[in-house]
């Protein structure tokens, strides 16, 4: 079989044999459509305290536990955790008292501690001024901050936590990618245009108390209590935040 010579070869073939761009290169004008009408990114931390004790066991998990166990041992879970323990407490001497599950910060709804719903997670949330927010004035928001030329997107939420507690030390980010985006629609009293927001989770790590800065006011709140806060957007965040207790 004889091979055309590239002279000879159909005008598809040539084409295929010309250099050709990327196709996610996009032009700048469409780039900048891509990202918004004035081009703005801005990252958000979801700054997260996991449970410090225990939760309470689900009534669904607990009555799975029961049948799990019973299909093994035939003397059932309860009667050893209503009968066998109390028992078996009284033979053991415990030289320490363990600590009360509510502590201060729950009885007097100290939203400013971490001492507190020690059961669940927490969510850090600051008061002051936010990007989009109407007349410059101030909001309840995440630590954000606008994206500037940074090498990921990741080291713009870096930065933004960083920002707020004065350094990354005793925290953990999970993963590079962002959790979840919203776009944020242009207000009527606001001249900012519409822009696109990317959450990133962080986590406390080894730390009871934080030096929150750059903000009139910040809370630790429940995903419960968090929903509060942001009633235009309790259905986003209700499905962004997935945690079993």
């Amino acid at each position: 079989m004889l091979l055309r010579s590239p002279a000879r070869s159909s005008p598809h073939l040539r084409s295929l044999l010309r250099a050709r761009g990327f196709i996610s290169s996009a032009s700048p004008s469409a780039a900048t459509a891509a990202e918004g009408d004035d081009g703005k990114i801005v990252a958000s931390v979801l700054f997260e305290r996991l449970p410090v004790v225990i939760p309470k066991i689900h009534p669904v998990v607990y009555a799975f536990q029961e049948f799990s166990y019973s299909q093994i041992y035939p003397c059932p879970l309860s009667v050893l955790r209503v009968e066998w323990l109390p028992r078996a407490r009284e033979n053991i001497r415990l030289d320490y008292v363990p600590a009360p599950g509510i502590t201060d910060a729950d009885k007097t709804n100290d939203r400013k501690s971490l001492q507190r719903a020690l059961d669940n997670r927490l969510y850090l949330l600051l008061y002051g001024k936010a990007y989009g927010a109407p007349d410059d004035k101030p909001v309840w928001h995440f630590p954000e901050k606008v994206y500037d030329n940074e090498d990921t997107l990741r080291l713009c939420a870096e930065s933004a936590l960083k920002s707020v507690l004065g350094g990354l030390n005793n925290t953990y980010f999970v993963g590079n990618a962002p959790m979840a985006h919203m776009v944020v629609d242009q207000k009527e009293d606001s001249s900012i245009s519409s822009f696109k927001r990317f959450f990133f989770k962080s986590q406390v790590v080894g730390a009871t108390k934080y030096d929150i800065g750059k903000c009139q006011d910040h809370v630790w709140v429940t995903k419960d209590e968090l929903l509060e806060y942001f009633p235009e957007h309790k259905a986003f965040f209700n499905k962004m935040i997935i945690h079993i207790r």
